[in-house]
């Protein structure tokens, strides 16, 4: 359930350059405020440290995979893979982000294959970076964004078939809603996550996604169709916060206020995804999260 990848998941919004394998700078509980803000100070420390650690794998996974050279990246993936080895073969991994979530997933009795899908988006992302059809960026999504779902769900010991396929409806969800936010840094890195077949719909082209403002009718409706999926894959995924209790409920609450909340601020921002950093408050986040655990 991690909502954002890129931009958010960094220091003020700040590229950071990767040289090598470095260590996200950013203290856990900035971490675990940056993708979850609602309930950082109601959760108790030892699920915001788990969690810090979850995220802190995948920012490191995920900036090998954008900021490192490309000529480095398929070797700095390897070693991401090898001391996915080592954990599970019961020696010290060499990362101290996998470290840290290697501890956490020997406690949890968490499997590998989350772990190892966040890899294997990461080399998707080196090989492909558009995407035809809605079906072919879900497929996308399954290895970038639910294996996240699928960890946060082991922390509180709450992962079972049916909450973890309700869990990947939401995690893709909340992707593909932040590919809809990140479209002209997106294009600007040289990828396009809109599939094109709903580019195509609208007559969208290349030129409208590098623009400086946003075509009132070709990118705005084609964002409106792909937020428009997003938003009744995520009302599917809803019904997991029912099936959950205590603290994993209030937490999964607080991811699916948060895609609410943003699906609110692109509708009320005419999808204009140019003009400004379409996100929205922490209080309407907030609010939406009382709406969703009041049941109403």
């Amino acid at each position: 359930m991690l909502m954002a990848r890129r931009s958010d998941t960094r220091a003020g919004g700040a590229p950071r350059p990767v040289t090598g394998v470095d260590e996200p700078a950013v203290p856990p509980e900035r971490t675990v405020r940056e993708n979850f803000p609602v309930a950082l100070r109601i959760l108790p420390a030892r699920h915001r440290a788990a969690l810090g650690a979850i995220y802190r794998y995948a920012r490191l996974v995920d900036d090998i995979g954008d900021e490192a050279p490309p000529a480095d990246r398929t070797r700095l993936l390897d070693l991401v893979d090898r001391d996915i080895d080592r954990i599970y073969a019961g020696r010290a991994p060499e990362l101290p982000a996998l470290r840290a979530v290697g501890t956490v997933a020997l406690e949890h009795d968490i499997p590998q294959d989350p772990l190892r899908k966040l890899v294997r988006a990461n080399r998707q992302d080196q090989e492909a970076a558009r995407y035809d059809t809605w079906d072919q960026l879900v497929a996308y999504c399954a290895l970038s964004a639910d294996p996240v779902g699928h960890l946060v769900l082991h922390v509180f010991d709450a992962a079972t078939p049916e909450r973890v396929e309700l869990s990947d409806r939401v995690c893709t969800a909340l992707q593909v809603i932040e590919h809809c936010q990140d479209v002209a840094e997106d294009f600007a890195a040289g990828r396009v996550y809109l599939p094109a077949e709903d580019l195509r719909a609208f007559g969208c082209t290349d030129a409208d996604l590098g623009a400086a403002r946003t075509t009132p009718t070709r990118l705005r409706g084609a964002v409106a169709r792909v937020a428009d999926r997003a938003c009744a894959l995520l009302d599917s995924g809803a019904p997991l916060v029912g099936r959950l209790e205590g603290w994993a409920r209030i937490s999964v609450a607080g991811y699916l206020a948060g895609g609410r909340a943003t699906l609110a601020a692109l509708r009320d921002g005419a999808y204009d995804v140019h003009a400004a950093a379409l996100r929205p408050s922490r209080a309407r986040t907030l609010a939406e999260a009382l709406t969703i655990l009041g049941g109403k």
